[in-house]
């Protein structure tokens, strides 16, 4: 992948993870406010989930999209370098369909598949 349109493919993917953080984190505060009124009883309601559920969903995809910014700063940091696309454990290019579908990916599918069965029982 041309390093031009990875870095543009990142930070829109960047641009957009960081808006729904922001959509996240608002919906976050407004679940926390409900949760500290106290005619808020959401406990004994039976048409939806607690507000507790409901706070520690919005908390978990918050950390999750984080970590994936985190991710695509990386990612833009190896293109500054000139890295990007390069297997950070085998150092062969990492292969452009799956930098198309992950351009984050900082290694190459062997790699991962690798890594991923390590993590299997």
């Amino acid at each position: 992948m041309d390093s031009d349109i990875a870095r543009r493919s990142l930070e829109s993917a960047r641009a957009e993870t960081t808006g729904l953080i922001d959509q996240m984190s608002a919906r976050l505060a407004s679940v926390v406010d409900a949760a500290a009124e106290e005619t808020a009883d959401d406990e004994h309601d039976p048409e939806g989930s607690t507000l507790a559920f409901e706070r520690g969903q919005l908390v978990a995809q918050i950390e999750r999209s984080q970590a994936r910014v985190i991710e695509i700063d990386i990612a833009l940091e190896r293109i500054a370098l000139g890295t990007y696309g390069i297997c950070e454990r085998c150092g062969s290019q990492i292969g452009p369909d799956r930098l198309d579908v992950l351009p984050a990916a900082r290694l190459c599918i062997t790699c991962a598949n690798t890594r991923d069965q390590s993590r299997q029982w």
